[in-house]
């Protein structure tokens, strides 16, 4: 082997390039952070810096003792498994150690794991103590021929060793022929191996981070989501339809998005807001979430309300009877007409039971005739208390939730829930966000705003807002237009929720561009067959926006 002090001036000038080839390497390598192209860029800086034919690269997994094979390249066969290739690596992993729990000293890459030891083999066929015979057998059947193995174990910054670099067959710069690994060689595919081994490190430890954040992201969304059985999905959903829109008009080549684009850090970041847009909804109290009715706070009071009734009727029974007993005993039409008095009434209460009941429960527009009747109810009957104290039948609280135009919730209430976005800002804007996340609190924030100002909390325009959380508007009015387990509505059909969505369009609600990338792409289609069960898409006509089926 050639000696690093014996080169000649040439070579010390070659050894200067691969040097500074080896420095950019790594560079290059610390900037990756998807693991398959990063473990595809150390392979092929390494059979470059080392002008190999082949490479393999191995991880170590030390819980199952083996090295996996996890990209195989070989340039004159034109082979490529693993990494981006998309093909699979079809050979089983090298065992550390032998059934009997002795070390697998035979193989290679075991004994580079095993002694922490870099392997130089001139020629395979002619070294000694090692077993080369599925190398043969590749060969074999390839027509190959493997020389030359430079084995090299990858350790991290714990001087642990998390893979392996083997190389094959280094070819003479000048003649191509095949020859022994240098001593250079050597030296720079250690050196490589050592900065990926850390930048190999640092993308798993990131990914780590990541994983962990978003798991938890997941808690609080299971929590949320937990909290009611009404909104039980919404957060995953929303974020769904949201990338859904958001490819969309990535995509899009013409008119004003034209030159909205994504990065992958860009759809890494939406997602993140998307999974979060909900976040204060933890602080939200479940009384009012879960609220199913005008009348349920712990419980539902229409049963207070059905004892009053029942007091009413009792009541009139008791008059009733009183007077039957009041009255001479041949005066039977007297009491004749007092039953049918008393029949009338309870004929009464029962038709005004079940129109309270009917009103207790939440629609999206209650007419002003039923509220009047409400009114009259509330009027009409008087009870007496446990003090016997007369009292109006129905209390302020009760005559002002059973009144309630659109779905359960009074003015206040609807106040709680809608504070769910104040908290989520102050929640998202009070974390130490990375730069690349940096933009998660404006994009969540900005869901229900409305692009003529008109929205809520803090009242933005479009030109205030971000694409990202014009596009999330969408998704999450178009999800709960849709969602079915809403308490007071059944899910819209297709065509209902796109001609609803449309007036939103026109009415300055939501964003006009968004909303025609929304119907031109067909994202709404794409959500439906995921999310959306066949009877809400059942008969729905697909046509142009203009088209008739959604107005």
């Amino acid at each position: 082997m050639t000696n690093l002090s014996e080169l000649t001036m040439p070579d010390s000038k070659e050894l200067l390039r691969r040097l500074h080839e080896l420095n950019e390497i790594g560079i290059s390598l610390s900037r990756e952070r998807d693991t398959r192209r990063l473990l595809e860029a150390i392979l092929l800086a390494a059979k470059k810096i080392t002008n190999a034919d082949g490479g393999t690269l191995y991880r170590v997994d030390r819980d199952a003792k083996v090295a996996r094979f996890e990209i195989l390249l070989t340039d004159s066969l034109g082979v490529a498994m693993g990494g981006t290739s998309g093909n699979d690596v079809p050979f089983y992993p090298v065992r550390l150690y032998e059934q009997s729990g002795a070390p697998n000293n035979s193989m290679v890459v075991a004994y580079s794991v095993l002694h922490d030891e870099t392997v130089n083999i001139a020629d395979a066929y002619a070294a000694e103590g090692f077993d080369f015979s599925g190398t043969k057998s590749f060969d074999q059947k390839t027509g190959y021929r493997s020389q030359s193995f430079l084995t090299v174990p990858m350790k991290n910054h714990n001087m642990e060793i998390i893979g392996v670099l083997q190389l094959i067959n280094a070819k003479d710069r000048s003649t191509g022929d095949t020859v022994a690994f240098s001593e250079a060689d050597q030296q720079l595919a250690e050196s490589l191996a050592s900065q990926a081994a850390v930048a190999l490190t640092n993308s798993h430890l990131i990914n780590q981070l990541e994983n962990l954040f978003e798991s938890f992201i997941g808690l609080i969304n299971a929590a949320i989501d937990d909290k009611s059985p009404y909104t039980g999905g919404h957060c995953e959903r929303v974020p769904a339809l949201t990338m859904m829109l958001a490819e969309a008009v990535n995509e899009t080549t013409e008119g004003p998005l034209a030159g909205f684009t994504m990065t992958d850090k860009d759809r890494y970041e939406l997602k993140i807001a998307g999974l979060l847009h909900d976040c204060g909804k933890i602080t939200t109290p479940v009384h009012v979430v879960d609220k199913a009715t005008k009348l349920e706070t712990i419980y539902d009071r229409i049963a207070l309300i059905d004892t009053r009734f029942e007091i009413v009727r009792r009541d009139a029974e008791i008059r009733m009877l009183k007077q039957q007993l009041a009255a001479p005993e041949d005066a039977h039409g007297e009491r004749r007409l007092a039953a049918l008095e008393f029949e009338a009434i309870c004929n009464q209460i029962e038709s005004d039971r079940e129109f309270l009941r009917g009103a207790n429960i939440g629609s999206e527009k209650m007419r002003s005739e039923d509220q009047d009747r409400v009114r009259r109810i509330s009027k009409t009957y008087r009870w007496q208390d446990m003090f016997e104290e007369d009292q109006d039948f129905l209390t302020d609280d009760e005559l002002k939730n059973l009144t309630i135009s659109s779905g359960t919730l009074t003015p206040e209430e609807r106040k709680i829930i809608n504070h769910h976005i104040d908290v989520t800002i102050t929640m998202l804007e009070a974390l130490p966000w990375p730069s690349h996340l940096r933009n998660v609190p404006e994009y969540a924030g900005g869901h229900h705003e409305r692009m003529d100002g008109k929205g809520y909390p803090r009242g933005l325009t479009a030109d205030q807002m971000s694409i990202q959380a014009r596009l999330m508007a969408i998704a999450d009015i178009f999800e709960a237009l849709t969602a079915k387990d809403r308490p007071y509505k059944k899910g819209k059909t297709l065509a209902e929720s796109l001609k609803i969505l449309r007036q939103f369009r026109e009415n300055g609600h939501i964003d006009p561009d968004l909303f025609d990338v929304f119907m031109e792409q067909k994202v709404y289609m794409k959500y439906a067959h995921r999310f959306l069960d066949p009877e809400q898409i059942d008969g729905f006509v697909d046509t142009p926006i203009a088209g008739s089926a959604i107005g």
